[in-house]
């Protein structure tokens, strides 16, 4: 309990403290225009208040993550604990507030425009493929998700006008893809900007009304110290580096984020905002994805309860949350955990194709207030995310994690560039690039669904790997001081 209590304490602090040492680095104008007023289109760029746009991106950026994946987390032991809070302070909350930052200095535009602007054109037009079918993939799986949980909830037919509709996979699946498209077409305000907020609102009081009721109720939350060991079932064949770092990304670092901040990053304001609801929203992240490690471990009787539990649900965190949610909270819990698991991913996976939709348009130049043109890109990204909801949903899910943290360590690296070219303390952003590109290498070579190299090699091989990165940005550093490369934004 004790472990739980500190780490709550320190991400609130890391937002007071840390938070305003990144926001003083970047340098935050208060009296520059923001794009949601220069390129005010009623679309996309469009002035909302900042805790509307709070609000959503912490739902933007939430969906299953810090539910689905501080539970996975939490089989690892209290270790979570500490990855949770460190990643999230120094790393991820960082990572979301930059690339929120850098897109309203470069008038909104997208991460893959970002990183061209400090990686080189060749990373943008990788960057622009890789994220488009990230962008796809989360979409897709918060349709698959959400609709097979709806399956098991409803009857198996409903009767329509003397026509009877089978309420299956398919059904709910048309329905949230007919639902994904409208909100993706529609203007910001008009779906997004007057429902998220309440979600957003919803899926946190979820998560203060389960570690309420670990707490009124007989449950013991382990400790980290002298918990800090491997405790996941699988023992080595999972070891806690690097395999954490990639299942807890939602909470402590996720590359998805820095996809989403650019939508908001078109209707903030005021500089000034730009740490509540960036830096703000990924704290909020990372408390909740601390809640549900900690009711994970608390309520299954400890980490191998939890592990067992797992075990015998194939593995099935949807299940945990919906037992853990009817248990602790009653009746009201149940409705909580289907809006948790239902509603939540879906309107990030909504969020997703729409920052598909703009990053294509960022890359043909095509304005997005007239319809025509919103239909002419999503039209083709839709039927594109059909295709991949008939694969197995196991692979989609496994591939999207470690696509992911990739996105999280290229995005670093922008940073880090940006802040040497700008004259800033770019040592704050290269930390946490380094130890992501040892996490990512490392993963890669190990993972079953990467090389599958015995553990040592892995790790050896990851350490080559981000040596050289290293050397590259140091060798880029002293060109940028040689041919004076740097600017001002």
């Amino acid at each position: 309990m004790i472990s739980f209590l500190v780490a709550i304490v320190a991400l609130v602090l890391g937002y007071f403290l840390y938070g305003a040492f990144v926001e003083k680095v970047f340098g935050v104008n208060p009296d520059r225009k923001t794009p949601a007023y220069s390129m005010n289109d009623g679309v996309d760029y469009v002035p909302l208040p900042w805790w509307k746009v709070l609000l959503i991106q912490f739902l933007n950026i939430a969906g299953l993550g810090p539910i689905f994946g501080a539970i996975a987390g939490a089989m690892w032991g209290p270790s979570a604990f500490l990855w949770i809070v460190i990643g999230n302070i120094f790393g991820g909350a960082l990572h979301d507030f930059f690339s929120g930052a850098i897109s309203i200095r470069l008038k909104g535009i997208s991460l893959p425009e970002i990183t061209g602007r400090y990686l080189g054109k060749g990373i943008m037009q990788f960057m622009r493929v890789f994220t488009i079918a990230l962008m796809i993939l989360v979409g897709s799986v918060f349709i698959i998700g959400p609709a097979a949980i709806l399956e098991g909830l409803t009857p198996f037919s409903l009767d329509v006008a003397g026509l009877t509709i089978s309420t299956n996979l398919a059904f709910w699946a048309v329905i949230i893809f007919a639902y994904y498209f409208v909100a993706t077409m529609l203007p910001v305000d008009k779906i997004i900007g007057r429902l998220y907020p309440v979600f957003g609102f919803a899926l946190i009081f979820m998560a203060v009304g389960i570690i309420v009721a670990l707490f009124i109720g007989d449950y013991h939350i382990p400790e980290l110290l002298g918990n800090m060991n491997n405790q996941h079932y699988r023992g080595g064949a999972m070891p806690i580096f690097p395999m954490m770092f990639v299942s807890i990304a939602c909470g402590a670092v996720s590359g998805f984020h820095a996809t989403q901040s650019p939508l908001m990053a078109r209707c903030i304001k005021n500089e000034k905002y730009t740490r509540r609801v960036f830096y703000g929203a990924m704290v909020i992240e990372g408390v909740v994805a601390l809640i549900w490690a900690a009711a994970a471990m608390a309520f299954f009787g400890g980490v191998k309860g939890l592990n067992d539990y797992m075990i015998t649900s194939n593995g099935n965190a949807a299940s945990a949350v919906h037992v853990m949610s009817e248990s602790l909270l009653g009746g009201f819990g149940a409705v909580l955990a289907i809006l948790g698991v239902v509603a939540a991913p879906i309107t990030s996976g909504d969020t997703a194709f729409r920052s598909a939709r703009l990053i294509v348009a960022d890359f043909v130049k095509m304005n997005q207030k007239p319809v025509l043109n919103r239909l002419m890109i999503a039209v083709p990204l839709f039927l594109v995310g059909f295709l991949v909801t008939q694969f197995d949903f196991a692979i989609i899910w496994r591939y999207m994690a470690w696509s992911n943290q990739t996105l999280a360590l290229i995005t670093l690296w922008t940073i880090t560039v940006y802040l040497l070219r700008n004259k800033k303390l770019w040592i704050i952003s290269f930390i946490p690039a380094v130890f992501m590109s040892m996490v990512i290498f490392s993963y890669i070579l190990f993972a079953p669904e990467g090389l599958q190299f015995s553990y040592h090699v892995s790790v050896i091989g990851g350490t080559i790997a981000t040596v050289i990165i290293v050397a590259v940005f140091f060798y880029y550093q002293k060109l940028v001081k040689r041919k004076n490369l740097y600017e001002e934004i």
